[in-house]
């Protein structure tokens, strides 16, 4: 029940709550050694838990036996706690806050008041999975606060670690350790070109990969999958790598870029559609029919592992495997 408690994405206070409560402690141990702290005296925590002193004095002994060390030494009025019990006092406020916070958020997600959820994607399952689900849920339950950034999977990737985000749709990274994740795969990735209305090579036929290296490229980084995926490309068909070269990691520069220039750019299929929905950026941005096929790794929904989802990022992670289905 605690190690749920760790919807705030703090990785200290979830990972603190599931060890204690494994070991035997309990969520009354936690809030007696919190009142044992505050009131220093076995009698007030006790009043504050509403038992007898003598229930309260089994109870520490309790803990004590289940950690095997001394929580509190006494003193002629009162008690001190040890720098064993300081340490629980300190883990104990964490677990019980969570539990508040918990308790809060399900009770205004019942009562379709709110809940907050920090969400990360890379950019084709943002516009073709997570967009649809955000819509829905945000119908469902409209004072849910919902925070989305859209970057690479490197960056997600250690967003997520530093507890910035509930969850992220993206790819693991190759430099980081697997096993600080759980993920479940959910789509591949396709991508195509693009170039400006009018440009050379939107004639209509499939062009082959030799007739674009002459042209500006706009590319995101050189660790990006979509950019190996089009270089793989390349060095597949030894045809010479382009040397005139924009690269940056925003949507928006690229379109600019190739929308007034000859320059040519890989976007994922899901991008591409928006552009030429009536409802997107229809009008200046065409798809260059090509020869080959460029498709990217899969993509996966990925949590940090032990760290379980709040009631509201939960209910997103679910609303986004339903548009997978």
């Amino acid at each position: 029940m605690v190690g749920a408690r760790d919807s705030t994405g703090n990785d200290e206070r979830g990972t603190a709550a599931v060890p204690l409560l494994r070991s035997g402690l309990s969520l009354r141990h936690m809030r007696m050694i919190a009142a044992l702290d505050d009131h220093g005296k076995v009698s007030a925590a006790a009043q504050v838990m509403n038992i007898s002193q003598p229930a309260a004095s089994r109870m520490i002994a309790e803990m004590e036996a289940v950690l095997h060390v001394t929580l509190l030494e006494r003193l002629p009025r009162g008690v001190a706690l040890t720098p064993y019990g300081k340490a629980l006092a300190r883990r104990a406020r964490s677990i019980l806050l969570e539990m508040r916070e918990a308790d809060r958020e399900i009770a205004e997600l019942k009562a379709g008041k709110g809940g907050s959820v920090f969400l990360g994607a890379v950019t084709a399952p943002a516009i073709e999975l997570a967009v649809p689900a955000i819509r829905e849920i945000r119908r469902l339950y409209p004072r849910i606060e919902i925070t989305m950034q859209v970057e690479t999977s490197n960056m997600l990737a250690r967003e997520l670690i530093a507890s910035r985000h509930d969850f992220i749709v993206a790819r693991i990274p190759d430099d980081l350790n697997p096993r600080l994740f759980d993920s479940r795969v959910i789509g591949v990735e396709k991508a195509c070109l693009i170039v400006r209305r009018g440009h050379p090579l939107a004639h209509g036929r499939q062009v082959a990969l030799e007739e674009t290296t002459s042209y500006d490229w706009v590319f995101q980084s050189g660790g990006s999958p979509l950019r190996q995926a089009m270089e793989a490309n390349f060095l597949n068909r030894n045809v010479p790598l382009p040397e005139r070269i924009l690269n940056t990691s925003s949507l928006l520069l690229t379109l600019v870029m190739v929308a007034q220039s000859d320059a040519i750019a890989p976007v994922s299929v899901q991008v591409a559609r928006f552009i030429q929905n009536p409802e997107g950026l229809a009008g200046a941005i065409d798809v260059v029919p090509i020869e080959f096929d460029i498709e990217v790794r899969p993509y996966s929904l990925i949590t940090a592992r032990n760290r379980v989802l709040s009631p509201a990022a939960r209910m997103l992670y679910d609303f986004i495997l339903r548009e997978v289905g």
